[in-house]
């Protein structure tokens, strides 16, 4: 898995730290351990802020999360959405996911969002068990 870089949706952050024994846990895992290079956006990042409280699995307060994206701020590069905006995404919301993909210049783009997905022809985009079946160890 070294030297990929990539981008990981709101979606695969959520589930990987909700859920550490799943593959997005795993793929998490190996972001944190210095195995995988990792692009995020603010905008995926506050995504994250808002949907981790509401989950009662993740047994933290706010200001925890604050602090955990904080610290992924750290860990990975972020950049800021930029492209032109695909016409053919399904989903609006999803533009500045697609948009940090191209901008990150990343080699895939890790996401369990349909919508994102259908794109998958004309972008790297892959499904967690799509990347981890490729490069996981």
């Amino acid at each position: 898995m070294p030297n990929r870089r990539v981008v990981l949706d709101t979606n695969v952050l959520v589930s990987g730290l909700a859920y550490p024994g799943s593959i997005p846990g795993r793929i998490v895992a190996a972001w944190r351990q210095g195995s995988l290079e990792v692009a995020l956006s603010r905008y995926i990042l506050d995504e994250m802020i808002g949907v981790l409280p509401r989950l009662p699995r993740i047994n933290m307060t706010t200001a925890e999360i604050r602090d955990l994206a904080d610290s992924f701020m750290f860990l990975a590069d972020i950049v800021e959405p930029q492209g032109q905006q695909d016409p053919n995404l399904r989903d609006a919301a999803d533009q500045p996911v697609l948009l940090t993909l191209i901008a990150a210049k990343a080699d895939y783009l890790i996401t369990g969002d349909k919508d994102l997905l259908a794109l998958a022809g004309q972008y790297s985009i892959v499904t967690p068990a799509e990347f981890w079946g490729r490069f996981g160890v």
